[in-house]
C-alpha cells in the first residue's frame, strides 16, 4: 500500500491537472461562441454567391469553356483533410484522417492516384509520419481562419485542376452540429458540382428575369466560380474550427470530471491509509506497554 505522503502528491498532481483542463473548456468554449457567430454572419454571403452564380448560369449559352466546371474521366484525386493545429480534442483529428484514408483506399482499388494536400499541423506530421508526399500545407490557423487563407488553399488547388494535374478535389472536415456531435463530411470541390449551379426545378427565387448582363454571363460566372470555390473552402474551416472548439471543451470537461473522480478514490485510499498507521501506532503503544509490564 502507498504511503500517506505518496497519496497526497498523487492528490496535488491530478488537482493541478484538473486546474488546467477546466481552464481549457472555458477558453474553448469563449471561443466556441466566437466561432458559432462567424459561421452566422457568414451564411447570408454564401447564399448571395449560390444565387448570383444560378442567375448568371441560367442566363449563359454555354458553360463549356469554364475550366472550372469541366468534367473529366478521373485518373487522379486531391484529398485535401482539413485538422487541428494541436490535441487534447478527443477523436477530432483521428476521425477526419480515418476518413481521409479510407477513402484514399478507395481510390486506389479503383486504380485512381492520389496526391495530397493539408490543412492543420496534426494532419501534415501524420502523413509526413506515414511517408506520403505532400503537395501543399498550411498551417497555424486553425483556431482562426481568415479568408485570406481560404483563398490560399482555393488557388493551389483551382491550379492544380486547371493545369490537369488532378481530376477531382475532394475536402475532409468536422462539420460541426454540437459540441457533442461532430460529423465527418467529404465533400467535392472540384469541378464544381452541378447542384451549384441549380436546376429548372429548384431555387425559383433566384436571380432571373430581364437582365442585361455586362460583361457577358460567361465572363461572370468565370470570376464567380474561383470566388465559390473560396467560400465553400472558408466555410468548410471555420466548420471545422466551431467543431475543434466544441470537442475540446467536451474532452476538457471530461477530463476534468475523471480528475475529481481520481481525487475522490485517492482521498478515501490517503483516509485509509492514516487511519492503517494510526492504527499501528496504537499496536506498538499497547505491545510496548505490555512489554514494560
Amino acid at each position: 500500500m502507498s504511503s500517506v505522503q505518496d497519496i497526497k502528491r498523487r492528490v496535488r498532481s491530478v488537482s493541478n491537472t484538473r486546474k488546467i483542463t477546466r481552464a481549457l473548456e472555458l477558453v474553448a468554449g469563449a471561443k466556441l461562441r466566437r466561432a458559432q457567430a462567424r459561421i452566422e454572419a457568414m451564411r447570408p454571403y454564401a447564399d448571395r454567391m449560390q444565387e448570383l452564380m444560378i442567375g448568371t448560369a441560367r442566363s449563359s449559352t454555354s458553360l463549356r469553356g469554364l475550366p472550372l466546371l469541366q468534367r473529366r474521366e478521373v485518373g487522379r484525386v486531391a484529398i485535401v483533410p482539413l485538422t487541428g493545429d494541436r490535441g487534447l480534442a478527443g477523436p477530432f483529428n483521428a476521425q477526419v484522417l480515418r476518413r481521409a484514408f479510407a477513402s484514399e483506399r478507395e481510390y486506389r482499388q479503383q486504380g485512381v492516384e492520389v496526391r495530397w494536400l493539408v490543412v492543420g499541423k496534426k494532419g501534415l506530421s501524420t502523413l509526413r509520419f506515414r511517408r506520403y508526399q505532400v503537395d501543399g500545407s498550411w498551417t497555424g490557423f486553425a483556431d482562426q481562419p481568415a479568408y485570406a487563407n481560404a483563398q490560399a488553399i482555393a488557388h493551389r488547388v483551382a491550379q492544380l485542376y486547371i493545369d490537369d494535374e488532378v481530376d477531382r478535389v475532394v475536402i475532409v472536415y468536422n462539420q460541426y452540429e454540437s459540441p457533442l456531435v461532430q460529423r465527418v463530411v467529404e465533400q467535392e470541390l472540384l469541378p464544381v458540382p452541378e447542384e451549384a449551379l441549380g436546376s429548372e426545378d429548384e431555387h425559383e427565387d433566384a436571380l432571373r428575369g430581364d437582365f442585361i448582363y455586362e460583361p457577358e454571363p460567361e465572363q461572370i460566372l468565370e470570376r464567380l466560380l474561383p470566388a465559390y470555390v473560396e467560400t465553400q473552402i472558408y466555410r468548410a474551416l471555420l466548420e471545422s474550427t466551431a467543431s475543434y472548439q466544441g470537442a475540446q471543451m467536451t474532452a476538457m470537461r471530461n477530463a476534468s470530471q475523471n480528475a475529481g473522480d481520481l481525487i475522490d478514490s485517492l482521498t478515501l485510499a490517503m483516509n485509509r491509509a492514516r487511519q492503517a498507521e494510526i492504527t499501528q501506532e496504537i499496536l506498538e503503544v499497547v505491545a510496548g506497554a505490555d512489554a514494560l509490564s
